[in-house]
C-alpha cells in the first residue's frame, strides 16, 4: 500500500510541476524536457576527489566514501523536495529495508543534494529519521547524506548526466527521479528510473556494480540467469545463462545417479564371502 501511495505521489508531482501551458494535450513534449532528464554515462568514472559536506558538517571527499569491494548506490536529491525527493528517497528506504544486504556491510548509499543553500543540520534531520526507521545495525556507517558547494554538485551530476533545472517562480528544482549504481572504484555500471524501485533489481545492479563479487553463492547462480533490458528498464531472464544452468544440472544429478549405480554394480559384482566354521 505504502508503494502504491508513493507512485501515486510522484506521479502527482510530476503533474504538478509543469504548467497549463505545458499540459495541452497533442502539443509534443513540454519544453522543460529538454532541459532536464538523465543521459547516461555508462562506463565513466565520477570524480572521486570531488569535496561535500557530510551531515556532522565535515568536508568529506567522495572516494573515501567508496569502501573496497562494496557497490554504491548514488541518490541526487535535495531535502526539502517538496514531493518527488521525499518520495525517490522513501523509495530508496523501502527497497533497501526489503534487501537482507546492508549498507555498510555489503554496499554503500550516497544521498547528495542539489541544492548549495541546504545545509548539513538538514542533512541530519533525514539521515536520523531514514537510520532510525531502517532498523539496521552499521547502517549508519554506509548511508551518507551529503550537501555541497555549487561547483561540487554541478561535476558530479554532470559526471553521471543527471540534469536538472531551478524553477524561480516556484522555488523548486525540477529533475528526474532516478538513482545510479557505481562500481566500487566509481565507475558508472547502472542507472534504474522510478519513484519505486523493485528488490530485486536493485540486488541485481547491485550485484552487477560489484562485478558478481556481493551475495551467496545461491544469489550468484540466481543472479546469473538474469540481464538488464533497457527498454523495460529492468532485469530479464536470459535464456541461454538459464540453459547453461539447466544442463550443468543435469549432468551433476546424471552423474551422481551414474556414481551410485556403477558402485552398487561393482559391489553385486563381488563374489560372496565363504565363511568357514571350524
Amino acid at each position: 500500500m505504502r508503494k502504491l501511495t508513493l507512485s501515486i505521489l510522484a506521479y502527482l508531482s510530476v503533474f504538478f510541476l509543469f504548467d497549463s501551458s505545458h499540459a495541452q494535450l497533442n502539443q509534443g513534449k513540454p519544453a522543460i524536457l529538454d532541459e532536464i532528464g538523465v543521459d547516461e554515462n555508462l562506463g565513466d568514472t565520477i570524480p572521486l576527489d570531488l569535496r561535500f559536506v557530510n551531515s556532522q558538517g565535515d568536508s568529506v571527499r567522495i572516494g573515501d566514501l567508496i569502501e573496497k569491494g562494496k557497490p554504491v548506490l548514488l541518490n541526487p536529491l535535495y531535502y526539502e523536495c517538496p514531493v518527488l525527493c521525499s518520495v525517490v528517497l522513501d523509495g530508496v528506504f523501502e527497497v533497501a529495508d526489503e534487501l537482507k544486504w546492508t549498507p555498510g556491510t555489503d554496499y554503500t548509499i550516497i544521498s547528495f543534494s542539489i541544492d548549495p543553500g541546504e545545509t548539513p543540520a538538514i542533512a541530519a534531520e533525514s539521515k536520523q529519521q531514514y537510520l532510525s526507521d531502517l532498523n539496521r545495525p552499521g547502517a549508519e556507517q554506509g548511508w551518507h547524506f551529503l550537501t555541497g558547494s555549487q561547483e561540487s554538485i554541478d561535476k558530479l551530476t554532470e559526471a553521471i548526466g543527471f540534469r536538472y533545472k531551478y524553477d524561480e517562480d516556484k522555488d523548486q528544482y525540477i529533475h528526474m527521479a532516478s538513482i545510479m549504481l557505481l562500481s566500487p572504484e566509481g565507475e558508472i555500471v547502472r542507472y534504474l528510473y522510478g519513484a519505486t524501485f523493485s528488490e530485486f533489481d536493485l540486488r541485481n545492479a547491485l550485484y552487477e556494480a560489484a562485478d558478481g563479487t556481493i551475495g551467496s553463492t545461491v544469489d550468484q547462480v540466481v543472479l546469473y540467469c538474469f540481464t538488464y533490458d533497457p527498454d523495460s528498464k529492468s532485469y530479464v531472464p536470459v535464456a541461454l545463462n538459464i540453459m547453461k544452468l539447466g544442463g550443468l544440472a543435469t549432468v551433476i544429478i546424471l552423474g551422481i545417479f551414474l556414481g551410485v549405480f556403477w558402485k552398487r554394480e561393482r559391489n553385486s559384482s563381488k563374489p560372496p564371502k565363504i565363511e568357514i566354521n571350524r
